[in-house]
């Protein structure tokens, strides 16, 4: 595998599982210095470990992304750890309740924004200082394909995911003249626990497999191929790549969802 990322200090969030598991493998064999965060500490020792059976090392630290004190003190620790922050991937997420806007209550949507939403802004507001101070760098939202394509049951999932592409877009323009390459990525259905969630509840069946249908490629996802998305996207080779937003799908928004 080519070491596009050689060197560069790349900070995954949601790293316990799914999406931020495979990038870390994905990533670390690109060359990458990792540091792993997630809610979790036993998640985030299972893919450190996963990385070390590998031959690789990773700094692992429990971080809450929609606390700001457990953010900064994440950057802080990346920063005595390695001295700099080159990029870093904002992939924590929550699912949805799976209900109806009207059965929602507020500890339900506050919990997803507060993660989807708030821990995306919490993370930029403490690395792009970081990165700043180094030249610039680069960072990769990770959205949904539901910002442009609803589904029932998902409001407040549906909400924050579209609001990652707004935010995404806005620290562009702030920052993207001072080097900092924000992006986001959509991905379609990803075969990930959380997808596994849904498809093993008997509420959701009929809506997965529908789901399933409408990916032009006939299946869903796997973790790898957005990890590789956003590998491309923290690399030198995106470097004209700018408040973009890519899906990564399978052809689901191109088929109307």
């Amino acid at each position: 595998m080519e070491r596009v990322l050689e060197g560069k200090v790349i900070i995954i969030t949601g790293a316990g599982g799914g999406i931020g598991r495979e990038s870390a493998r994905v990533f670390a064999a690109a060359g990458a210095k990792l540091v792993l965060a997630d809610i979790s500490q036993g998640s985030l020792d299972e893919t450190a470990k996963i990385l070390s059976d590998d031959g690789f090392d990773a700094l692992a630290i429990a971080t809450d992304v929609g606390a700001e004190e457990s953010v900064e003190l994440l950057i802080a620790q990346t920063i005595v750890k390695f001295g700099r922050v080159d990029g870093a991937f904002n992939n924590a997420g929550v699912e949805p309740a799976r209900k109806p806007l009207t059965k929602l209550t507020l500890e339900e949507w506050d919990r997803t924004v507060r993660i989807n939403l708030t821990g995306v802004f919490l993370c930029m507001k403490h690395q792009i200082p970081a990165m700043l101070a180094h030249g610039g760098g680069s960072i990769v939202n990770t959205s949904s394909s539901t910002a442009d394509l609803a589904f029932p049951g998902g409001a407040e999932y549906i909400a924050s995911k579209a609001a990652v592409l707004g935010l995404t877009r806005a620290a562009a323009v702030d920052f993207g003249g001072q080097g900092i390459r924000v992006n986001a990525i959509l991905p379609g259905v990803i075969s990930t626990p959380m997808v596994k969630r849904m498809s093993d509840d008997p509420a959701f069946t009929e809506r997965v497999a529908h789901a399933r249908a409408r990916h032009l490629l006939g299946r869903f996802g796997h973790p790898s191929e957005i990890a590789e998305a956003a590998k491309w996207l923290l690399s030198d080779a995106s470097s004209f790549i700018l408040g973009a937003s890519i899906g990564v799908d399978g052809g689901l928004n191109v088929n109307g969802g």
